[in-house]
């Protein structure tokens, strides 16, 4: 079985990369961070590597291990968490992957193109960590209470505090075995989805300012441009959580944010709730994700953006 054989490529490895996809969410972080303790604790050089993430995750255990700069020229293995494309990872970090001698990856998006040496895909996982809960199960590899603070923020994360459809029975069966190991769930829970920065704030105050509804109020929209950025003084991870606010409206099927990037293309976030597939949507161009929530990126200046995002969706709509 594919475990049994990277569990196998773990053991003959010293040097170990875990990467996520850029602009990482909780599930990408609690990922890689309780993906590389267990790696430490089974004596290997693990590290992560990520350029930025969101502030609100400084709590987890083992964040000194996220670095900027890699430590090694090469490593015997990289694996990859939460990604349902190589081309999703920051472009600096790469490199690594494909020069490493073996690479995995541990995912759970229903479109993965399946690039490494390994993979372990679930499709109706509700979270990356969920597979590696499992995962490590099976192999017999304890989960401390350090790796169960990691893997449940990004159960928590992705399943929206356990409100998404995606959920199963052993989403809670874990989380509430990692109570019994001390594990602070109200605090990862109050950290990780409620208290939120004056900047991020002010940015969803603007976005809920600019919303607009479309098609009998099915498709909600809202926009944010570098110069909003620059105004509030945006950080990373304030953009996070400004589209579930108009899937949350009445009525409301669809809801769609974009922002600027330093590029100037917007980076478009999805989420439905009842039936459309939205990782159909954003694969129009060039992105993907899940079938209630994914993302892309749109090449036009705003309002062409809008038109072009708006209408792909209107094809979906019923």
């Amino acid at each position: 079985m594919t475990l049994d054989d990277i569990l196998k490529e773990i053991e003959g490895a010293e040097t170990i990369l875990v990467l996520a996809h850029e602009n990482p969410d909780g599930d990408a972080i609690g990922s890689s961070l309780g993906l590389c303790l267990a790696l430490q604790n089974m004596g290997k050089k693990a590290e992560v590597l990520m350029s930025e993430y969101p502030a609100n995750f400084a709590f987890l255990p083992g964040i000194e291990n996220i670095k900027k700069a890699a430590s090694f020229e090469k490593y015997d293995m990289a694996i990859v968490v939460d990604c349902p494309d190589i081309k999703r990872v920051n472009s600096e970090y790469i490199q690594y992957f494909e020069s490493a001698k073996v690479t995995a990856e541990f995912d759970h998006h229903n479109k993965n193109s399946m690039f490494g040496d390994y993979n372990i895909v679930n499709h109706v996982s509700p979270a990356c960590a969920q597979i590696l809960v499992s995962s490590f199960e099976y192999l017999h590899i304890e989960i401390t209470k350090d790796i169960a603070t990691c893997l449940l923020t990004g159960i928590i994360t992705d399943t929206g505090g356990f409100k998404n459809s995606g959920i199963t029975a052993e989403t809670f069966d874990f989380a509430g075995w990692a109570l019994t190991k001390g594990v602070n769930v109200s605090k990862i829970y109050r950290d990780s989805m409620l208290i939120t920065t004056r900047t991020k704030f002010e940015a969803q105050k603007l976005a809920m300012e600019r919303m607009e509804f479309f098609d009998e109020g099915k498709i909600a929209f809202t926009y944010m441009t570098k110069a909003d950025d620059e105004k509030i003084g945006i950080e990373t991870g304030d953009h996070d959580g400004i589209v579930e606010m108009g899937r949350n409206i009445v009525g409301v099927e669809v809801s769609i944010f974009i922002y600027q990037r330093d590029d100037g293309s917007f980076k478009a976030s999805l989420r439905s709730n009842d039936y459309m597939d939205v990782a159909d949507v954003c694969m129009m161009f060039g992105g993907g994700g899940h079938i209630r929530a994914a993302g892309c990126t749109l090449e036009f200046p705003l309002e062409e953006s809008k038109k072009a995002i708006l209408n792909e969706v209107r094809k979906h709509i019923q």
